[in-house]
């Protein structure tokens, strides 16, 4: 009867153990709008000038696979030092994570794939927040079934390759943080 017992409370504890690490498995993930990219993450990525026309430069960046994406471009803009830009890309990752905007939590809801999918777009943009450079970008990803999923860039490994076309301009953005919504946004007066 002892060792009844003793078996049945060591599977209830088991099964108590094993609900709760996949309930916490499955908690939804929230990520911070003002979270930095982490760099050093893509070492693969070449640069080429393809055109000037007087002070605007428009850049190839080409991604190698294992490369993360907003790693490579956080490091270009420093590099480069581009206070003002906007960019677009195709290509493909191995995986990847993106947010939807939660405006009650002021967070990003984070999604993932972790699969191969194709980057049917990305498009972006740079501009100053404290006198450093912050890329905002948006992709969407095409998974084998056709579906498209999408939203805000956190994270994207490539796999094989991802073709940014990306251009500068002169004329630096300023964006500054908005209480509000707890974004960095552009700032509207432009002027």
């Amino acid at each position: 009867m002892k060792i009844k017992i003793a078996v049945k409370s060591i599977l209830m504890t088991g099964l108590l153990s094993c609900t709760l690490l996949c309930l916490k498995s499955n908690a939804q993930e929230y990520v911070s709008p003002t979270t930095p990219p982490l760099t050093g993450r893509s070492p693969g990525v070449k640069v080429k000038l393809i055109s000037e026309n007087g002070q605007t430069k428009t850049y190839a960046l080409i991604f190698s696979a294992g490369d993360e994406v907003m790693s490579g471009l956080k490091e270009f803009v420093v590099k480069y030092n581009v206070k003002s830009a906007h960019f677009t890309a195709i290509g493909d990752a191995m995986s990847a994570k993106y947010g939807w905007y939660d405006k009650t939590k002021k967070m990003f809801k984070v999604s993932t794939i972790n699969n191969f999918a194709e980057i049917t777009s990305l498009i972006g943009d740079v501009a100053l927040y404290n006198n450093n450079p912050v890329v905002h970008a948006h992709i969407n990803l095409a998974t084998e079934d056709g579906i498209v999923h999408g939203g805000h860039l956190l994270e994207a490994f490539v796999s094989p390759t991802l073709e940014v076309m990306m251009t500068v301009e002169p004329v630096s953005l300023s964006k500054k943080f908005s209480p509000e919504f707890g974004l960095i946004l552009i700032e509207p007066d432009l002027n």
